[in-house]
């Protein structure tokens, strides 16, 4: 199975107004948690942080067996490898698997009701769905992080997670985009991040991290001569190998700095204690 190019459904519209305004105030004023509720002072210190994941494959009757368990643990994998350089790890606490000709597409309401009865754990812990046969031709999409407190219940999050076609799992069947770098790309959504590109504007806010150089277009594969450089007016080239941008699984291998202290905050602010 062979994609064009890679395609994610997460966008700063569709994020919170409070996750909104604390990426703005951080953008403004670097990682300072003082300044911002709920922050906990931790996340000033760059700590280790484990995860714990679960794992949903769901597919139709006619590719069942397509996402297997070795699949899962080898994405898992995928993930640790990306992620420990920065401090976090995900603990593989479960892999379910589905056979449900409606949730393996997950088109309209098929969504909300597979979320209801499959995610598990709490607001801290990583949900991935990885659909056989997902619906609109996007490789991935994530919900961004976004206020609870200790007394919100879990019927009031159930659709925090990301939803990834299966079969870019470590494996699986789309060239190009088999490595496992689509669930790194939308796990880094889901603790925070927003597209390099974000707003497709040389002269925007873009992903209000100041290391990404601004960038108004997403990456087709892995570009190498002449450097790709959408904004040559602004400082540095697109980058082209940042997990947050389009680029081809084997083009993906870093984070910046900024994105590390982002990621930081946003997990105090939003998952630590929950």
């Amino acid at each position: 199975m062979t994609i064009r190019r890679f395609d994610c459904g997460t966008t700063r519209a569709k994020a919170s107004a409070h996750f909104n305004a604390t990426t703005k105030f951080l953008a403004r004023n670097g990682r300072r948690p003082g300044q911002i509720p709920a922050v906990s002072k931790r996340a000033a210190v760059t700590p280790a942080i484990t995860i714990d994941t679960y794992l949903h494959l769901l597919t139709t009757t006619a590719a069942a067996g397509t996402l297997t368990p070795d699949m899962a643990t080898a994405q898992v994998a995928a993930l640790n490898k990306a992620y420990n350089r920065i401090g976090i790890t995900f603990n593989l606490v479960n892999v379910s698997t589905t056979v449900n000709d409606t949730w393996a597409i997950a088109d309209g309401t098929a969504m909300d009701d597979l979320k209801k009865a499959l995610r598990a754990g709490s607001y801290r812990d990583l949900n991935l769905y990885f659909h056989s046969d997902p619906a609109g031709g996007i490789l991935g999409t994530c919900t961004l992080p976004s206020q609870v407190t200790a007394q919100t219940t879990a019927a009031e999050y159930y659709t925090d997670g990301c939803n990834i076609n299966g079969h870019t799992m470590p494996g699986g069947s789309l060239t190009g985009y088999n490595m496992g770098m689509t669930a790194v790309h939308e796990t880094g959504h889901w603790l925070g991040l927003l597209h390099t590109f974000e707003g497709y504007s040389c002269d925007g806010e873009g992903d209000l991290i100041s290391d990404t150089p601004m960038q108004s277009t997403s990456t087709d594969g892995c570009p190498a001569k002449p450097p790709k450089d959408s904004c040559p007016s602004k400082t540095g080239v697109d980058p082209i190998h940042n997990y947050m941008d389009y680029s081809s699984d084997a083009c993906y291998s870093q984070f910046t700095p900024g994105q590390v202290a982002r990621i930081q905050s946003l997990w105090g602010t939003y998952r630590e204690g929950f």
